[in-house]
């Protein structure tokens, strides 16, 4: 049974129109690497979920991205990130939410998974049990990107003047991984810096089981990046799995009704990448980019910003 993995680094991110040669290729070296570290457990026979926790650290370190290290700041100039991590064999899922501090917030999300009995924690606890599983932690230097903080300032200023952008790079930005082992388990993973300039508290879907993260090996793992009220309204990633099972869709059937018409008619911009029991991968969007990149055993890598 081939392996598959693919990963993103969130949709609508950088118009491009704004985008330079240099750029462009910094995203494409960024992937390529994250795609490698999930790819290399898989490889080597790993299982899915060890995979999309190597492929999503490695996102979480690249400053580009909106996680972890790249993580955008909250209106009050903090930043507070949130992390998902589900195993297609049982739907184990654990999250945290609005923590800082965790080099690597999936792993957080993780060791919630696998040291306590809850889905979902938040604020002190999140990180007692990071700390506990002996995860590192970063002082805030590490977390700081000046064009992060240049982005808030900029969207300040404008709330001053009562204006607000349609830059989709102020509204969402995610990373994620989804994965099929050679034993057939899938396995996904969401992180995320959440919007720029949210309020502090703000959760989005990316710690929600069934909106920016879902797993089951019945049908399909998926990781979503967009704009999360909308994704938890329409409860993305479980909507996907739903249209599987009980309309008999395919992968790419289910996820791209999603895409387009559940989220795209509802202000829902964004999109998924997923994967199915049979390591079929489907990564649609419906605005102008998705950061990604995908790799099928036997077959190249591929990386990809625009359509």
């Amino acid at each position: 049974m081939p392996y598959a993995l693919a990963i993103h680094g969130g949709a609508g991110t950088i118009l491009k129109s704004a985008m330079t040669p240099e750029k462009e290729a910094a995203y494409h070296a960024a992937l390529a690497r994250a795609l490698e570290a999930g790819e290399a457990v898989l490889r080597e026979g790993g299982a899915a979920l060890d995979a999309v926790t190597a492929a999503v650290c490695a996102l979480e370190d690249e400053p580009l991205f909106n996680a972890g290290r790249g993580a955008v700041f909250t209106s009050e100039g903090r930043q507070e990130m949130d992390a998902c991590i589900m195993d297609g064999r049982d739907r184990a899922a654990g999250a945290v939410a609005g923590i800082f501090g965790p080099r690597n917030p999936i792993r957080a999300a993780r060791a919630v998974m696998e040291r306590t009995p809850h889905v979902c924690l938040i604020g002190p606890m999140a990180l007692q049990v990071a700390q506990e599983a002996g995860l590192p932690f970063e002082a805030e230097a590490y977390f700081f990107t000046q064009s992060r903080w240049d982005a808030l300032q900029d969207t300040l200023a404008m709330r001053a003047r009562g204006e607000e952008s349609d830059d989709p790079a102020r509204r969402h930005g995610t990373v994620g991984a989804v994965a099929r082992d050679r034993d057939g388990n899938l396995a996904a993973a969401t992180s995320t810096g959440g919007m720029t300039a949210k309020l502090p508290g703000r959760v989005g879907d990316t710690p929600i089981p069934g909106a920016g993260c879902f797993a089951d090996n019945a049908t399909c793992a998926v990781s979503g990046t967009g704009h999360g009220e909308v994704f938890i309204r329409y409860t993305a990633g479980a909507e996907i799995a739903a249209r599987m099972r009980h309309a008999g869709e395919t992968l790419d059937q289910a996820a791209r009704h999603v895409v387009m018409e559940d989220l795209g008619r509802n202000d829902g911009s964004g999109g998924v990448i997923a994967v199915d029991r049979d390591g079929t991968l489907a990564l649609p969007f419906n605005c102008e980019g998705m950061y990604r990149a995908s790799v099928r055993e036997g077959a190249a890598p591929e990386t990809a910003i625009y359509r």
